[in-house]
């Protein structure tokens, strides 16, 4: 029989001989994130980068009759790739230096509704960096009904390809990224973090 000690968040109490349903619970939990709903005027989003916009298609549609989750991942994704080259990081970039950049980390808020025939647009904030990852914030606008369909918080880490490990940024876009944070960090709003997201 398998040992299941190493994999689940606290021991298997027995009663009676027989696993008990009842599993210790994780940090998480117990200590669950709580994130305050954001307030943040539409206007507001106007001073960060638009890094991708959409027009919301039946296909993307589920049995709920609004766009399906794969798809919000799908439009970030795309934001993610246009910040990146923005910022000098774009694929000729990450082919001519063998870098690459990975995901590490995600926190995914669904605030109202996307429907067939919407428009979505999605402006990127950063919020942080250390010399190997990158803190940022995408914001998905419903732009036709005026509202914050969802946000994104991310951690991203600038990858060396040849060893497959984290690596400092090189100066050139350590500086880019320098230059925009300070410029976000005169925004006089404040991002609804997760609280757990780090750089």
């Amino acid at each position: 029989m398998m040992n299941l000690d190493p994999i689940l968040p606290g021991p298997i109490k027995k009663q009676n001989g027989q696993p008990s349903t009842s599993i210790k619970a994780n940090s998480l939990a117990a200590n669950p994130v709580k994130v305050p709903e954001p307030i943040i005027p539409l206007e507001a989003f106007e001073h960060l980068p638009l890094t991708h916009r959409h027009t919301i298609p039946e296909t993307y549609l589920d049995a709920m009759g609004h766009m399906n989750i794969s798809w919000y991942m799908a439009l970030y994704n795309d934001a993610t790739w246009r910040f990146g080259a923005m910022l000098g990081m774009d694929e000729g970039y990450f082919r001519r230096e063998q870098t690459g950049a990975f995901a590490l980390q995600q926190f995914v808020r669904y605030l109202a509704e996307v429907r067939v025939g919407q428009s979505v647009a999605i402006h990127t904030r950063l919020l942080g960096r250390s010399a190997k990852r990158l803190h940022i914030m995408h914001f998905m606008v419903n732009e036709s009904q005026g509202t914050l369909a969802s946000t994104l918080e991310m951690l991203g880490g600038h990858m060396d390809l040849t060893v497959r490990r984290m690596a400092p940024f090189p100066p050139d876009i350590a500086g880019r990224l320098d230059a925009l944070l300070a410029h976000h960090a005169t925004l006089d709003w404040e991002a609804p973090v997760c609280g757990v997201i780090q750089a």
